[in-house]
């Protein structure tokens, strides 16, 4: 379906597995509303990603019903819960500070029709943390790690335990670490093998990879 203004793409779920997604951040809230009405009439969830908390409190204006979680900026219309679903993806950060990302992440594996298990604030500074929770992380079939500064969680991790790892390098740090740069750089230089990385805070994309790896081995196991 399409305006002047957007073009949705429908087909986006028969073709690779998933529908797709709107970014919000750079949308004005009347094309906001548009899209979101769209979906709205067609009584389709809808998934908005970097919604600023000033587009949103207009947004739910409109639509009383749906959801926004301020710290990630996701947006949702017309979502499913799925109580019954046992985790498969575990999303471990390194601190509190990388919350943003982590709710991405989790946030978009729910409207896939995913569960996740998320456990914050195990970062090497304290490696007593994470290993009190290894046992826990390892009973799941994938691994989004997500972490600022100098981003060791997720090379620690790849030298732990056997599941794919996918690496979320943030924006979190002090000086030369501001912007998630160095995160990035420290990520992609990671001595630990076959790690994934993903781009500066794309909690988005770091959900999607973890979709298409168990999507790919059971197609069916998904809902939506």
């Amino acid at each position: 379906m399409s305006n002047e203004n957007f073009n949705i793409d429908l087909d986006r779920k028969e073709r690779l597995g998933f529908p797709e997604v709107i970014f919000g951040q750079s949308k004005t809230v009347d094309q906001l509303n548009n899209i979101l009405d769209y979906y709205q009439q067609k009584e389709i969830p809808a998934l908005a990603t970097r919604v600023q908390e000033t587009k949103a409190q207009q947004l739910l204006e409109v639509f009383p019903e749906a959801f926004f979680d301020k710290e990630s900026g996701v947006f949702g219309l017309n979502l499913k819960t799925y109580n019954e679903l046992i985790p498969e993806v575990v999303i471990v950060s390194g601190g509190t500070s990388d919350a943003y990302v982590v709710n991405e992440v989790f946030y978009t594996l729910l409207f896939l029709g995913l569960a996740a298990t998320r456990i914050q604030d195990v970062g090497v500074s304290g490696l007593h943390r994470l290993l009190n929770r290894l046992e826990e992380i390892k009973n799941h079939k994938i691994i989004v790690a997500v972490a600022g500064f100098e981003a060791a969680l997720p090379t620690v991790l790849g030298g732990l335990v056997s599941q794919p790892i996918i690496a979320v390098p943030t924006s979190v740090g002090y000086g030369i670490a501001a912007d998630g740069q160095v995160a990035l750089h420290s990520l992609l230089a990671s001595c630990a093998n076959g790690i994934t990385v993903v781009n500066i805070d794309n909690g988005y994309g770091a959900a999607i990879a973890a979709f298409r790896m168990l999507h790919t081995f059971n197609p069916k196991h998904t809902k939506q």
